[in-house]
């Protein structure tokens, strides 16, 4: 595959627009979008937890993305909608009991991923699997970048947050607590990672739950997810609505 797309490159074909282009999430549904909570220290830090000693993990659903340049959706039930910078991992070869360097070897590419986060429903209960799989909250793409145009296992990128132009996240890949060699190789003890699976990396710390006070993103807000080499992920928060959706009319 990378042989084709490298071909149809170098064929001088015409270039798209970016502006005339109506994206969809990178990956729609993948099998398995794993996701890590606590990964870097001073996040966890702020959200006062202790240093994980093994990854922190949980599920993301097909139906909880969003593409570079549709909405995230701020639910109806809560104002605690927050933003969380991190780098997407997509799997090309399955693997099984892996070691680092094979975990690697493994990796099609990377994209950008914005894990908007209702912090509230988060901590209803101590999985937080709610909180991080309302509709339309999980932006992803737009770009897929091969891993042989980065460093070995994305080490080293800064990453970056910006809500309505201002930083509000600014970190370093090499900062995370479990880089992405070792995270894939632990994952890979307990399950096969697929080709297609997608295995997103943690969030830095400046998130809007820890500010005081909170900052939690409103309708109108402009979120943008910028990762070094790999591209930028921007998206527009609005207000969900009752109509929206399977929801009838009459519950409004």
């Amino acid at each position: 595959m990378l042989e084709k797309a490298a071909a149809a490159v170098e064929d001088g074909g015409p270039l798209l627009d970016p502006s005339t282009i109506s994206f969809r999430p990178l990956i729609p549904a993948a099998g398995k979008m794993l996701c890590l909570g606590l990964n870097y220290a001073e996040h966890a830090a702020e959200g006062g937890y202790q240093r994980p000693s093994w990854p922190t993990i949980f599920l993301r659903c097909p139906g909880s993305l969003t593409a570079h340049g549709a909405p995230i959706l701020k639910p109806i039930v809560s104002e605690q909608l927050d933003y969380e910078a991190e780098l997407a991992v997509i799997i090309g070869t399955p693997i099984r009991h892996a070691t680092p360097d094979e975990a690697l070897d493994a990796i099609y590419g990377y994209s950008c991923f914005n894990d908007a986060s209702v912090r509230d429903y988060q901590r209803k209960t101590i999985q937080w699997t709610m909180g991080k799989n309302f509709e339309q909250s999980g932006a992803f793409g737009p770009m897929l970048v091969t891993a042989d145009e980065l460093p070995r296992g994305a080490i080293g990128l800064a990453i970056t947050c910006r809500l309505n132009g201002a930083v509000v996240q600014q970190a370093n890949t090499r900062e995370m607590i479990f880089p992405v060699a070792e995270t894939l190789s632990l994952l890979s003890e307990c399950i096969t990672l697929e080709s297609g699976d997608v295995v997103v990396m943690g969030t830095p710390s400046g998130v809007g739950h820890a500010r005081k006070p909170p900052l939690w993103m409103r309708d109108g807000d402009v979120v943008e997810v910028e990762i070094e080499g790999v591209g930028l992920l921007r998206n527009t928060i609005e207000n969900e609505r009752r109509d929206r959706g399977i929801l009838p009319k009459e519950a409004a």
